[in-house]
């Protein structure tokens, strides 16, 4: 999953970027406004983490703006604003949830992880196919029941297409959600995660179609 940090606190942004990374996020990271619009022009993220008190461009000036253009992936608050009448008014600008600061590491792990979900129309904490499931809070894959280790980037290959069975995903989606802007991307990177978790999980769990990406089929 990729995400986009929106935080001006040089000590804060640090943080949570190396934060996310270790829980196998592909975090980009800006610190002002402007930026903010140009990454969310420039690029699909699976979700957002901003913070309302930015240069050049207030945060919710960019949770307008996204809106506006219809951008629907899900926008996570943090901010140390914690009057009730401006929480009510980020709700109703469209984000979907609200951290005041200082926060708890966990939690704010916790509420991206349930955001995500939600956006993937799903309620439970894990996902469960044809007897592979992995569990997003704990970073555990199982097949049949037995443990199976993944690497970091197998993981971000593994969840986008386990969280929705039948979804057809191409090789520029998938290294999306595998790297951030300072990230280097080999060529094949995709199909040699591919062949990774076919071995571990089982050929038939992922498959090509042809021209077009990769799936987990939905029977």
């Amino acid at each position: 999953m990729r995400l986009l940090l929106v935080e001006d606190d040089l000590m804060i942004g640090e943080q949570l970027s190396d934060l996310l990374r270790a829980e196998h996020y592909a975090v980009d990271w800006v610190r002002d406004g402007e930026l903010a619009d140009t990454a969310l022009l420039g690029q699909n993220y699976d979700l957002v983490i901003l913070d309302l008190g930015l240069p050049r461009r207030d945060g919710m000036q960019v949770l307008r703006g996204l809106r506006a253009r219809k951008q629907q992936m899900p926008v996570l608050i943090t901010t140390a604003r914690d009057a009730v009448d401006q929480r009510i008014a980020g709700l109703d600008a469209g984000a979907d949830d609200y951290v005041l600061k200082p926060f708890e590491l966990d939690e704010l792990l916790a509420r991206v992880r349930a955001l995500l979900r939600r956006a993937q129309g799903r309620a439970e904490p894990m996902y469960e196919h044809k007897g592979v499931s992995i569990h997003p809070a704990t970073r555990e894959a199982f097949v049949q029941g037995q443990p199976v280790q993944l690497s970091a980037r197998e993981w971000a290959v593994l969840e986008p297409l386990l969280a929705r069975p039948g979804m057809v995903l191409s090789r520029q989606q998938l290294e999306e959600k595998l790297y951030g802007w300072t990230d280097e991307i080999s060529s094949n990177a995709v199909e040699v995660y591919i062949h990774g978790l076919r071995k571990k999980l089982g050929a038939a769990l992922i498959e090509n179609v042809r021209g077009v990406g990769y799936r987990v089929p939905r029977e």
